[in-house]
């Protein structure tokens, strides 16, 4: 099992602190956990190795600076979208219901309408 030597060299132009590298690495190492493919070839047998060192090696593009605060910026911006986009699809679309959902709602509509029919007199009748 290889294990990454302390302390991790990295390219201090492009990544501007460990703290980035961390964080950087975090977010590549559960990409890669959600199927992302690895962008370089690697003896690492673990996730986590593997995203330390495609970070480390400049194969991942780490935004710094101004640029980081932008792409923050614009992703949330995205994620509000979607959020608004979704709740609105919920909205005009029906959930999805089983059958038996399906005939239990129309039958209690059927109910309903009559019941709502009936007047006083029909309940309560002339006996």
């Amino acid at each position: 099992m290889d294990i990454i030597s302390l302390p991790i060299k990295y390219d201090k132009e492009k990544i501007d602190g460990t703290y980035r590298l961390v964080v950087a690495s975090v977010k590549r190492a559960k990409a890669l956990s959600q199927g992302s493919l690895p962008v370089i070839s690697s003896k690492a047998q673990k996730i986590t190795t593997l995203a330390i060192e495609e970070v480390a090696s400049g194969a991942i593009n780490v935004l710094i600076g101004e640029a980081a605060v932008k792409a923050s910026e614009e992703a949330r911006k995205l994620s509000n979208k979607r959020m608004m986009d979704e709740a609105q699809q919920k909205e005009t679309m029906p959930e999805d219901m089983t059958e038996l959902e399906k005939d239990l709602k129309v039958y209690l509509s059927e109910k309903g309408e009559s019941e709502q029919k009936k007047t006083i007199e029909d309940i309560f009748g002339d006996s």
